[in-house]
């Protein structure tokens, strides 16, 4: 295969030699082109007709998306079919003709969200900060729905797709999908084949090629008081993964575990190079408004230090930062890390490139009956090439086409079509843009994509710069005399914000077991047992940088070049996840990434994100070409290199622990009005190195409480070490029962984590042994199927004042696994498709159940008590009907610092389809104080 003559023009360092790289476009081979490549009448005939479709639209169906009105007007208009004989729009409609939109507002609002569930629609997720509403809606009620003053824009919903590698010419391996009860029956025989059977753990082999086991070694740093989390499609078998001794505990946002392993496989990454970082997850896959979302709430909600994904919405701009980028520079703002997969979809050195941007060049060749000229490819200005030709293996792949106008502004007008040999138009994508909608088309190209080629008219407007991208394919010469033009730049999205950190990937070990397309080079191998050194190859896969871009995230003027990738991590490396066994792409690369970065956080926490990020740049394994690279970045990134920068030290990690109580006057474990009770403080040192120096100073803000004496020493406390002290807390007579008597510990040490607070609620007087009951047993109210707005029920609390204990109860007369059993307190008929929450009147929230039980039916007389034994995140369908005491994802005991008279309510969320059920009868039980 012969390589373009682009690869010897590679991006080294410097603007100007960037923008060189991005306008330079020339054929992929010497030799001249040898006629011109032009529009067949077929080809013009049919888009044509297209375009007769986007000159009909209503002011309505002009802000729908133009597959989705095609696909509508197929299924009533047969001269629609007629005239399109090869067409095909990719739009997945159910046997109840219902497809998946994105409902962009102008402003949200919960009259739009019924609206859409009028309109026969089922919620999937509302962001209402990006304005968007995600719904599985019927066909027939798009244009009802973009016809709303209040809708700016109807389009399939957003899809993306994650940075692991697979053969797809694989057919042997490939398998239809496995429905969901299927998924769940293998999880739970997994699950029951770890808990029967101890084995070794896995680790990745990147932690030796990275030099981290030996970094740990050396510098005694192993990710203490670091919180690291990853964005994917879902955690599906994280609970096997725990069993199996290869995850400790996960902080999983609520309702957001998705689904699929490739996170699972990430958080394992992250936990085999810095095994004591805190580990937290939320999904990327629920639309590019909730995958926006969920960065920010992994920052600000569970406070992740270090942030990680591997996903790639194909409506991201290459041009101008959208949603996704923005929530991304917001946390990094916020001083968090971002490390995100620069892409899998190749590069112009190694010839697997699948990408062409460049200034728009009207060809003069009139396109459609209406309007339309299409690009010209080739830069000689004696010849014309209309078509950029597809390779034979380019099938089943996102093409997505972006131009230089503002997201939300764009008032040039083009369109994208693919065309087979014979000149059938075999799909396409004309969206409107009169200055209100995005830059953007895109299409999936079919099974097969031999003899396919794209085109790119611009329906009216200027000639803009654009940037044309095949998602899993490449361009390739043609037998037929047709060129390939490719130019650098293929890495783009959020990996190419200012505040991510864009990782490429070069094999840790074996090389990848399969070739790109026939025929290619042999991939390249990695260096395990030992480590990376300059003589490494990069993935041939990996996506080139820079990212040129146009504007600011407001959309005004704003040019930049920006060096993408920044750094090289570790792919092909062994998890235990199925499927992920080895790990190959640049999703397993960032994790490692990310990992490295959490491990230099812990041997110097008062690091600044820029100052992590220096250190890894500057410690960087140089490889390919000398200095930074638009393959690679700085090189390959090893820990001990880093740490060493950075001055590493083993860091203490001293806390206040909860407090015991032994009250002077009767002896009891409670604090009482007009008494003094000695209060014991354990501090534990959970770090990596000694505290040495150890002091605590108690305070309290509450009115008459005294603290004597105020601070304690404490001595040194070595790591994994706990010590206590006693301290005397005088509560008023006038205190009145149940009343808060809040503690606020501050611990300091010799260290760089010094000092360290907590604060401890505790009440005055003993638990009262009653519990007072607040019941729902109005009418079942139906859960919504895969609606993560769920249903709510209220349950009203008087005459309690301050709460000492919390009981939850699904109740139920007579419970069984019937479907649709009327005797129990929730019925449905896959229990581990809900996520149930209780929310206190103080706004707080505890998820007393998520995504566990399987494919078992009912919950019936299943009472939710921090006194229970089993965790209720661990039954099996076999468990079904699900009764019994049990607890819940997190302690009852958190919502009782404020007090307990007001509104409660209990929410459950169907976060997945095909099953349904409802809420009969539950009971929150509250004692009080006495």
């Amino acid at each position: 295969m012969r390589r373009s003559r682009r690869g010897t023009t590679l991006v080294t360092a410097g603007t100007a030699v960037l923008l060189a790289a991005l306008t330079a476009i020339t054929p992929a081979s010497a030799d001249p082109v040898k006629a011109s490549k032009s529009i067949t009448d077929r080809t013009a005939a049919q888009i044509a007709a297209l375009q007769s479709i986007k000159k009909s639209l209503t002011p309505a169906e002009s802000k729908v998306d133009s597959m989705l009105v095609v696909e509508a007007r197929k299924r009533v208009q047969v001269g629609t079919t007629n005239a399109l004989p090869q067409v095909q729009t990719g739009v997945a409609v159910t046997p109840q003709s219902t497809t998946l939109v994105d409902i962009r507002a102008k402003q949200y609002s919960e009259d739009l969200v019924n609206a859409v569930r009028a309109a026969g629609g089922q919620i999937r997720a509302v962001s209402s900060e990006n304005r968007t509403v995600r719904a599985e809606v019927p066909l027939a009620k798009l244009a009802d729905i973009a016809g709303r003053t209040d809708v700016a824009r109807v389009e399939q919903g957003s899809d993306a797709m994650t940075q692991d590698l697979k053969n797809k010419r694989d057919t042997k391996s490939r398998k239809a999908a496995p429905s969901k009860e299927d998924k769940a029956r293998e999880i739970e025989r997994r699950l029951s084949e770890k808990q029967m059977s101890v084995q070794a753990a896995k680790v990745a082999e990147s932690d030796k090629a990275h030099n981290a086991e030996a970094a740990r070694g050396s510098f005694h740093v192993t990710g203490v008081g670091t919180k690291l989390c990853a964005l994917s499609d879902g955690v599906s078998s994280l609970a096997v993964s725990q069993a199996a001794g290869e995850l400790p505990a996960v902080d999983v946002l609520t309702g957001q575990a998705g689904s699929g392993d490739e996170g699972t496989a990430m958080l394992e990454i992250l936990h085999d190079l810095a095994p004591n970082a805190e580990l937290g997850f939320a999904t990327a896959f629920n639309g590019d408004a909730s995958f926006a979302d969920n960065i920010k709430k992994l920052r600000f909600q569970l406070g992740c230090d270090v942030i990680v994904d591997d996903v790639i919405y194909f409506n991201e701009s290459p041009f101008q930062d959208g949603i996704i980028a923005r929530a991304v520079d917001a946390v990094a703002a916020d001083g968090a890390l971002f490390f995100s997969s620069a892409g899998n979809q190749g590069n112009v050195a190694d010839g697997t490139s699948g990408h062409y941007e460049g200034q728009f060049v009207d060809s003069g060749v009139g396109v459609g009956k209406f309007a339309g000229t299409a690009h010209d490819f080739n830069p000689d200005p004696n010849a014309k090439q209309l078509y950029n030709p597809l390779s034979n293996f380019s099938g089943d792949t996102p093409v997505v086409l972006h131009w230089a106008d503002p997201l939300g502004q764009s008032f040039n007008d083009y369109d994208l079509y693919l065309v087979n040999a014979q000149g059938n138009v075999v799909t396409f994508s004309q969206n409107n843009q009169d200055g209100a909608q995005d830059p953007y088309e895109r299409i999936n190209t079919p099974s097969s994509s031999t003899g396919t080629r794209l085109a790119v008219v611009k329906y009216r407007g200027e000639d803009k710069y654009f940037a044309l991208s095949l998602f899993g394919g490449r361009f390739a010469d043609t037998n037929d005399g047709l060129k390939k033009y490719v130019t650098p730049g293929t890495t783009r999205g959020h990996s190419a914000a200012k505040g991510a950190i864009s990782v490429a990937a070069a094999p840790a070990a074996g090389a990848l077991p399969f070739d790109l397309e026939p025929g290619d080079p042999a991939n390249p191998r990695g260096p395990y047992p030992n480590a990376f050194d300059s003589t490494q190859k990069p993935e041939r896969f990996t996506s080139d940088g820079p990212r040129r871009t146009f504007f600011a995230p407001d959309g005004s003027p704003l040019a930049e070049v920006r060096q993408k990738p920044d750094l090289t991590a570790a792919d092909g490396v062994t998890t235990s996840v199925p499927g992920f066994a080895p790990f190959f792409g640049t999703s397993a690369a960032a994790p490692n990434a990310a990992a490295i970065a959490g491990l230099i956080l812990s041997g110097n926490p008062t690091l600044s994100p820029a100052e992590v990020k220096e250190a890894l740049v500057t410690t960087a394994v140089d490889i390919v070409e000398a200095g930074v690279d638009n393959r690679t970045g700085a090189g390959i990134v090893l820990a001990d290199r880093a740490l060493a920068y950075t001055g590493a030290s083993p860091q203490a990690l001293a806390r206040a622990q909860k407090p015991t109580v032994v009250n002077d006057a009767d002896g009891s474990a409670f604090l009482k009005p007009g008494t003094t009770s000695t209060v014991t403080v354990p501090v534990a040192n959970n770090g990596d190195g000694s505290a040495a120096s150890t002091s605590l100073v108690l305070t309290t803000p509450s009115a008459g409480v005294t603290i004597a004496p105020r601070s304690k020493y404490y001595g040194n406390i070595d790591a994994g070490q706990t010590v206590s002290n006693t301290f005397k807390v005088t509560v008023p007579a006038t205190a009145g029962l149940g009343s808060a008597v809040k503690l606020d510990a501050r611990v300091t040490y010799s260290g760089a984590t010094s000092p360290t607070t907590s604060s401890f609620t505790l009440r005055v007087g003993e638990p009262s042994r009653d519990y007072k009951t607040f019941a729902y047993t109005g009418a079942p109210i139906a859960i919504p199927d895969n609606d993560q707005t769920g249903v709510s029920v209220p349950l009203p609390v008087t005459g309690v004042g301050a709460a000492s204990n919390l009981k939850f109860s699904v109740d139920g007369a007579t419970c069984s696994t019937a479907d649709g059993a009327t005797t129990v307190g929730i019925d449905h008929t896959f229990v581990g498709d809900l996520v149930g929450t209780l929310t206190s009147p103080a706004g707080k929230t505890v998820t007393l159940f998520s995504r566990a039980g399987s494919s078992g039916n009912n919950i019936c007389q299943a009472v939710f008590d921090d006194s229970a034994t089993r965790a209720f995140s661990s039954v099996t369908s076999a468990d079904a009907p699900f009764t019994g005491s049990w607890l819940g994802g997190a302690p009852l005991s958190s919502l009782t610092a404020d007090g307990a008279d007001g509104t409660w309510v209990f929410k459950v969320a169907d976060v997945v389809g095909s099953d349904r059920g409802s809420i009969r009868s539950v009971t929150l039980s509250v004692a009080g104080w006495v």
